[in-house]
């Protein structure tokens, strides 16, 4: 979880100045954390507290209403109220970290997703393609290697996992949907030595940056167990306390393995 934070953090100043390389200051004074943090740790309070999916996002928005949603999220949190809008863009993926964190079998792990997903993303796609992110940070967590976690999201969701990072960002433009970036995101982390080697590599593809760099870098950091001290730290400081309450607490309860 706080692996999809920092990542969403650092790749915020490029989601629209994209970068395609991997060397880049990680921080700046442009760094700061957007909707992806803000209902990655709405959803972390659902699973601490037994919240409803719906009624949480919407106290998320509405303590945080400027931090860059999609405009159907935004008209229909503002209604105080969210309903399904057969959505298949990344909002689903990029907020279903803790899911994968949280739960102890792929089973629990894949409904979970689905519910934390079809409350706004309905669409199949947008369903696919949180089971998708959650499943991979599951299996990384559980220690499974990348090659089995690669064949199983591929064989599970049918994802195209074959083609090299260094052709994706040749070609590679904005895109929001979940077929055309978690994919992305997760080749990022496949090819990556560290966490902070997957971060750079996911702001290195392009298009919505940090909704990539966030999936990213909450599957590396369950697959590498340690984010570096100063990075976490200055992406951490970046957030208030009423967001870091929620991920001190996930942490202390989800994530004491790693």
């Amino acid at each position: 979880m706080i692996g999809a934070i920092i990542g969403d953090i650092i790749g915020s100043p490029y989601e629209h100045r994209n970068h395609k390389s991997t060397d880049f200051a990680l921080f700046s004074d442009r760094s700061r954390f957007t909707d992806d943090t803000v209902l990655t740790v709405a959803v972390a309070d659902v699973i601490l507290h037994g919240k409803d999916y719906a009624d949480t996002l919407v106290e998320y928005f509405s303590g945080y209403p400027n931090a860059g949603y999609g405009g159907t999220f935004i008209e229909q949190a503002m209604t105080g109220k969210l309903r399904p809008y057969n959505s298949w863009g990344n909002g689903s993926a990029m907020r279903v970290g803790p899911v994968g964190f949280a739960f102890d079998t792929a089973e629990a792990v894949l409904a979970e997703a689905k519910r934390s997903a079809e409350v706004t993303h309905n669409h199949p796609e947008g369903i696919k393609g949180a089971q998708a992110t959650a499943l991979a940070v599951f299996m990384a967590r559980q220690g499974e290697t990348k090659t089995f976690i690669k064949n199983q999201i591929v064989k599970r969701f049918g994802y195209d996992l074959s083609q090299p990072l260094e052709t994706i960002r040749k070609t590679y433009r904005f895109d929001v949907s979940c077929q055309g970036s978690v994919p992305q995101a997760l080749t990022a982390f496949l090819e990556a030595t560290d966490y902070e080697d997957a971060v750079r590599k996911a702001v290195s593809i392009g298009g919505d940056s940090d909704t990539i760099a966030c999936i990213t870098g909450g599957v590396a950091h369950a697959f590498f167990g340690q984010i570096p001290p100063h990075i976490e730290e200055a992406g951490l400081a970046r957030l208030d306390k009423r967001l870091l309450d929620v991920v001190r607490e996930f942490s202390d309860r989800y994530l004491q393995f790693l």
